[in-house]
């Protein structure tokens, strides 16, 4: 899961995505994974737990990734109006790589 590169705090995806909600383009973001990944790694987020700035390169890009596509998977995750993601992102994405292990562990056994 994302840790805080500055204090290694676990960090909760939703609210780096709130974060980055502020931007104006959010919702077109939403359209193009490049251009998500590429806008996140650019992105100045701020550690809750630290106060310290660091950029969205030094997160995870499998999770990145995952996360986006659970944005677009997932119609109504974003309150546009209040600007807060409506899901719970990291339970979301430790419950697809639980899927992935077991999915993993049931095709070894197979063979």
């Amino acid at each position: 899961m994302a840790k805080c590169p500055v204090c290694g705090a676990p960090l909760d995806w939703r609210d780096i995505i709130d974060q980055m909600l502020t931007l104006d383009n959010f919702s077109e973001l939403l359209k193009s994974k490049d251009d998500f990944i590429k806008a996140l790694e650019d992105f100045t987020f701020k550690c809750p737990h630290c106060g310290e700035e660091f950029y969205g390169k030094f997160l995870p890009k499998d999770e990145a990734e995952k996360v986006f596509d659970l944005l677009n998977d997932f119609k109504g995750s974003i309150d546009w109006e209040n600007k807060k993601v409506r899901i719970r992102l990291n339970q979301l994405l430790a419950l697809d790589k639980m899927l992935e292990e077991w999915d993993k562990r049931v095709k070894e056994r197979k063979l």
